[in-house]
């Protein structure tokens, strides 16, 4: 009797531990350490997106602080989201003739573009810029190679009212993108005869790209083809110019009188211009 006893508490004892050490046996590393991890949040990066990780967690962060909404669809925590970034991306340029000269524009002004640069210049929304001047800049590098050495580049100025009120010029930030530093502005004068107790010249930022108001206080849109050129022209001067290769960049270009009153200043100075470029145009 005493032997059987033994035996039934041995063997029960035995089993699980014979079940239980080859359950444990499959672990070994070679599997995890076969599997390209760093590959994988690579793949997974979204068409149009760079996969800067650092930019990601940057602007995480910047969210927490202050919340931002895409200016494109709503989507939160990035003032331009990667999928409309794409949709920005894929948006065709546009090429149009302004007084007998090709003017390159990087973008149609419409839909998403009019938004982005509604935001950026009247609202003042830095952080939406670098969708349209990334570009932009490259059509300004681009110009700049084509045209003959020695080139010069000119900004097209926005009017004294709208840089008050901005605090900077739209133009500056394209050009600073595309690594030019110095670029001189056209000067504005007063209109002769620009209309009744106008003595100021014409106010370029009663919309973006327009040639504006006087002080009569109609804008650009109120006024009739006529007007606007009347208001327009004779109203900028380029300096030192004589006999130089010049390119003309503004930031968006509508009826194309303010763009062709540039062209007519450097020429009237004696100067060349090779191409003109802006940031978005209206389709004509």
């Amino acid at each position: 009797m005493p032997t059987p006893q033994t035996q039934s508490v041995v063997l029960p004892s035995a089993v699980p531990l014979a079940d239980t050490a080859p359950a444990a046996t499959p672990r070994p590393a070679t599997p995890r350490a076969a599997t390209p991890r760093a590959a994988t949040p690579r793949a997974a990066t979204p068409a149009g997106g760079r996969g800067r990780p650092w930019a990601d967690a940057a602007a995480a962060v910047l969210a927490l602080v202050l919340p931002v909404a895409c200016v494109g669809c709503g989507a939160p925590d990035r003032a331009l989201c990667r999928a409309c970034r794409s949709v920005l991306d894929a948006l065709p340029g546009r090429t149009r003739l302004v007084a007998g000269v090709r003017l390159d524009a990087a973008h149609e002004y419409d839909g998403l573009v009019r938004t982005l640069v509604l935001e950026w210049k009247l609202r003042g929304r830095v952080d939406v810029v670098s969708g349209l001047t990334r570009r932009t800049a490259d059509l300004v590098r681009a110009a700049l190679a084509a045209a003959p050495v020695g080139a010069l580049v000119l900004r097209v100025p926005p009017s004294s009212r709208g840089h008050r009120r901005r605090g900077f010029d739209p133009v500056v930030t394209v050009l600073r993108r595309a690594g030019v530093r110095r670029a001189r502005a056209l000067r504005r004068v007063p209109v002769p005869d620009a209309g009744p107790g106008s003595d100021s010249g014409p106010a370029p930022d009663a919309g973006p790209g327009s040639a504006g108001a006087g002080t009569d206080g109609r804008g650009q849109k109120e006024r009739t083809a006529v007007e606007r050129v009347a208001a327009t022209v004779g109203s900028l001067v380029a300096d030192g110019v004589a006999d130089r290769d010049v390119v003309l960049v503004d930031d968006v270009v509508t009826t194309g009188v303010t763009m062709a009153e540039a062209v007519r200043a450097v020429r009237g100075a004696g100067g060349r211009v090779v191409r003109c470029v802006a940031v978005a145009t209206v389709e004509v």
